[in-house]
């Protein structure tokens, strides 16, 4: 049910937007610099990016998390993005252009990503960007520049998304150690861990079910999460 009502919230969101059924799969020399989407400037991003070494791990802070790319050089930012689009659409002008955060929030729901390229001030999105802070927080030695960027190269195109399992800290990982790693995901299965180890959410759970029972009454559906969850966080703990 909730991929059908996904699926057609970005359907419905695509032929809005991009009036796709006026246009056939587009070529890509059709794309002008006039119909791309631009990302909020970043002075920060678009003065640095000389700087940049082919290979290098790329780090934007976001709202709720961080994102992560390698950088290809020529200004070109290789990263895993979630993004709905490629799923509903093949005309590339729409595809490529940079992925709006509508696009991303259908693309986790959806479970679907593309691994693809940005200039450096798209893929900051307005944010400063930071580079190879990974290498100490991981305390591993990276591959050469050369095999990162190539590495980041061959994935190129779609991909399953998973917020936890394959996310674009798991990408950039596997490009430049050669595992993918999360150091965001390690963290919040350490917290969700944390919570499950406290009994205080075992009672916490059983009072919440208990009032569910007395506002909606004694039926399966408020009475089985009233009993299997705090047994079950109980066990876990």
């Amino acid at each position: 049910m909730l991929d059908s009502l996904t699926f057609l919230f970005g359907k419905v969101f695509v032929l809005s937007s991009f009036h796709i059924f006026n246009s056939a799969p587009a070529e890509e020399d059709a794309c002008t610099p006039d119909t791309r989407h631009q990302a909020p400037a970043s002075s920060s991003s678009s003065s640095s990016s000389s700087s940049f070494e082919r290979g290098d791990l790329l780090e934007v802070p976001r709202t709720l998390f961080v994102h992560f790319g390698i950088y290809l050089g020529e200004d070109r930012v290789a990263h895993l993005m979630p993004d709905i689009l490629p799923a509903l659409t093949r005309d590339r002008c729409h595809v490529e252009r940079a992925v709006t955060n509508t696009r991303l929030l259908l693309g986790v729901i959806a479970k679907t990503a593309s691994i693809r390229v940005d200039s450096v001030e798209d893929f900051a999105y307005g944010s400063p960007v930071l580079v190879n802070r990974m290498d100490a927080a991981l305390k591993r030695q990276p591959l050469p520049g050369e095999e990162v960027a190539r590495r980041a190269e061959k994935l190129m195109g779609g991909i399953a998304y998973s917020l936890l399992w394959n996310n674009c800290e798991h990408f950039v990982t596997y490009c430049r150690y050669g595992a993918p790693v999360s150091l965001q995901t390690d963290k919040f299965c350490e917290g969700l861990k944390s919570i499950v180890r406290d009994q205080r959410s075992v009672l916490l759970t059983a009072v919440l079910g208990i009032l569910s029972i007395v506002c909606l009454g004694l039926a399966p559906s408020t009475t089985l999460p009233t009993v299997l969850i705090p047994f079950t966080l109980w066990m876990a703990g």
